[in-house]
């Protein structure tokens, strides 16, 4: 029984060096191994972005929609820390939950909206805003201005008071 142990012994040590001669440069550097490896050969990781926290409690006022400047309208976007979105439309005022998502991703919930009467162009307004809030997908801050991403077009908000 004793020689069988020495020959399990012998033969997995004479099989570990060839395991690190099989194994590609990545698997050899990741053991630590990776003698004779050229310096190039070893890549430098990039440190990750420090992710960005969302400006809860900050109130935003749009500025353009889809790439149009609003200029003769007024629309609002706020979430506060229960995590509650709310604002006006230009018409209605709003609320739904909001959640900001890690990787800058955000959910907008189904909406609540008052049911003012208004003309017809401020309505067609209000409704590509809500559609474009709701179907937020993503969020950024670029310049000092609140930029919301999603399958229905980009809003961009300037901070509000």
């Amino acid at each position: 029984m004793t020689n069988r142990r020495l020959g399990y012994a012998a033969l997995l040590a004479a099989l570990v060096p060839m395991a690190s001669l099989i194994a590609g440069p990545a698997e050899a550097q990741r053991r630590g191994g990776g003698r004779g490896a050229p310096q190039e050969q070893q890549q430098q990781i990039p440190p990750a972005e420090q992710e960005k926290s969302f400006p809860v409690g900050a109130s935003w006022a749009a500025s353009s929609l889809n790439g149009k400047p609003i200029s003769d309208r007024r629309a609002t976007f706020l979430i506060d820390a229960n995590l509650r979105g709310t604002g006006f439309g230009g018409c209605n005022t709003f609320s739904a939950a909001a959640y900001p998502l890690r990787q800058q991703g955000l959910a907008v919930g189904p909406l609540a909206l008052t049911k003012r009467t208004c003309d017809k162009g401020l309505l067609d307004f209000e409704r590509a805003f809500l559609t474009a809030l709701r179907a937020a997908r993503k969020w950024d801050l670029v310049d000092g201005k609140l930029v919301v991403q999603g399958a229905a077009g980009e809003l961009r908000f300037d901070r509000g008071l």
